[in-house]
This record gives C-alpha cells, structure tokens and sequence, in this order.
C-alpha cells in the first residue's frame, strides 16, 4: 500500500498490491435479446405524465420506422398496458418471457400483463421490486428493438437506482410540469443523473399549456413556464412542451395513445435517432 493511500481506488494511479476493482452491478440481457439504444424517462415527482411521455416517444419512433419497446418499471403503479389498449397477458417459452406487441407495433413488458387482473396491487417491499424490473431486462426476449424505452417511477429511490446501475443507459428524457417547483423537479433528476454518470438528453414539459379551441391562443392556467429557466440553470435541452389536450387525454383512456399528435415530441424524437 502506498503510504499516500486516500483508499479510494478509483481516483488513484498507483499499481499496489491491496489495489481493488469498483464493483459492477451490470446485469445481461436475455441471450435471444438485441437491443440497440435504452432511454430512461423519469421524474422528480409524481403526477407529471411520464408514463404518457414515455409512450408517446416510443410511438413517435415507431413512427419513424424504428422498433421501439417500453420497459415498465413502475411496478406499483404500471399504465403502460391500459394506454395501448393491451389486455392478453405476457407469455413464455423455454428461452425466456414473451412481451406483448401492441397495435401499432411496440413490445411492451409491464407488471399489468403478469398479474390476474389490472386492479390487483402489487404489495412488494422495494428489493423485490427492483429485482423485477432486473427480470423485465434480464428474462425477457426484447426482439431487434432499436430503442428501449424505461417508464420508471418517479424520484430517486430503488427503481431508478436499480435502473441506472444495472441496465446500460444510454440517455435520460426528464418530464416535469410548469409549477413553481420545476426547478427542485428537475434539479432531483439532473443530480441523480450526474451522480450515476448517465447521460442527460434534455427535460420535456407535459401540461405546458391549453389551446383554445375556439380562437387558438395558447393559455397557460399554470402560469407561464419557466422550463428554459431550469434547463439553462443545468446545462441541459429543452425537447418539447406538451400542451393539455383533451383528445390525447380520451385517446388514452381508450387504449389509443398512438392516434394522439406526436408533433409536441418532435425534436425529443429527433434528439433520441442521433444515438443510432
């Protein structure tokens, strides 16, 4: 041991012998996957519509002609399936899980599609959540997908911990919402980001505005946004701001998310082909 030893190896060039390697907690996909590009979508809060975001990425991809997938990693709270109007449930076979392939043609896995019905709750403590959604990468056949999209929940506890360390992240979309706490919000997800050295794509604001219908003024009932404050103040991209809109909102109670208007993920989905 060097008598200059700070016991952090990590930061140290010396070569001796009590020298130790930080510990990976990478996990392997399922042999039979191939998976190109994986994006996390998350929150420092709830209730800001990261589950819409995150479907409406992956539709505006398929769109382009991608294969897109969505992981569901909020396990007590899953609404992937009822947004895709999905009700057969997950299958398997000697090689590993089957996911579900919507109507338009994305490859969703979600807690929803194991359980008996949509309305039972999981009541699991937090390592065995995480250890599933460690299973939904690891045991699932994820079939020449070229962006895999992370619907985690929000804030920075087990499953974005889990997420981030086990899974090979290649980006990060955060959602929040235009309240006077969007600065905290994004704030939680740009440290715990930087923390985890997961790239940072940019933040997307959902509930930004409301269209009026009968002369097209935008109207901002939250108050005018401050999402540009925020990016600026963290070095990061704005990628879209999502007004209220009553049709996307019934398109997804009827399971229809991919007839909604992608436009507001626009330049979201344009940032996210550059990784190919």
């Amino acid at each position: 041991m060097s008598q200059n030893c700070s016991h952090d190896c990590s930061s140290c060039a010396e070569n001796c012998s009590e020298r130790t390697t930080p510990e990976s907690f990478r996990i392997e996909p399922n042999k039979y996957s191939k998976i190109k590009k994986i994006i996390g979508v998350v929150s420092g809060k709830g209730g800001v519509g990261k589950s819409l975001v995150t479907s409406m990425l992956a539709c505006s991809m398929a769109e382009k002609g991608f294969k897109a997938g969505i992981l569901d990693a909020d396990i007590t709270g899953p609404s992937i399936p009822k947004m895709f109007g999905i009700t057969r449930k997950a299958g398997a076979n000697e090689y590993g899980m089957i996911p579900v392939t919507s109507e338009n043609g994305i490859d969703v896995m979600s807690v929803n599609l194991l359980v008996d019905h949509d309305t039972d709750p999981v009541v699991w403590r937090g390592p065995v959540i995480a250890g599933v959604v460690q299973q939904f990468y690891s045991d699932v056949i994820w079939e020449d997908i070229d962006f895999l999209f992370v619907d985690m929940p929000p804030g920075t506890g087990d499953v974005p911990l889990t997420v981030f360390q086990s899974l090979p992240v290649d980006g990060i979309v955060i959602v929040t919402s235009p309240q006077e706490l969007v600065g905290m919000i994004v704030g939680k997800a740009v440290n715990m980001a930087k923390i985890m050295n997961v790239p940072i794509l940019g933040v997307v604001e959902n509930m930004s505005y409301v269209v009026c219908p009968d002369c097209g003024k935008k109207i901002y009932i939250y108050g005018e946004s401050r999402i540009e404050k925020a990016a600026e103040e963290y070095g990061i991209d704005v990628l879209g701001k999502m007004p209220i809109n009553p049709e996307t909102a019934s398109y997804c109670d009827k399971g229809m998310v991919y007839k909604a208007d992608m436009t507001p993920m626009a330049e979201a989905a344009k940032k996210i082909e550059s990784l190919l």
